[in-house]
């Protein structure tokens, strides 16, 4: 099995700034691409950013400039700087992975969200 755990949500104003974290564990034997998805009220999920194992980077035009994600493929860990938050940007933060686990079986595993509020 393979858990995700985020961390990093929470209340900031607008304009402010928060850093998201995504750790994978269990029976790893390697990830491919990494990602960031959020699902606001009333909302369907929604894709935010991506980055590959060998560090090519997308993003959805709404937050381009923004925010930045990164990730340490050493810790199973990827990464959200989110920066300006704007009031639109309030939603759970998802990630997923595209893990090869151990038994050399390929599966797209989620986190279990974190909730990021901006504040006007």
């Amino acid at each position: 099995q393979v858990q995700l755990v985020e961390s990093g949500g929470g209340l900031v104003q607008v304009g402010g700034s928060l850093r998201l974290s995504c750790a994978a564990s269990g029976r790893i034997f390697s990830i491919n691409d990494m990602g960031w998805y959020r699902q606001a009220p009333g909302k369907e999920r929604e894709f935010i950013a991506t980055i590959t194992s060998g560090g090519t980077t997308n993003y959805v035009d709404s937050v381009k400039g923004r925010f930045t994600i990164s990730r340490d493929s050493a810790k199973n860990t990827v990464y959200l700087q989110m920066n300006s938050l704007k009031a639109e940007d309030t939603a759970v933060y998802y990630c997923q992975m595209q893990v090869l686990t151990s038994g050399l079986r390929r599966y797209a595993y989620w986190g279990q969200g974190t909730q990021v509020t901006v504040s006007s």
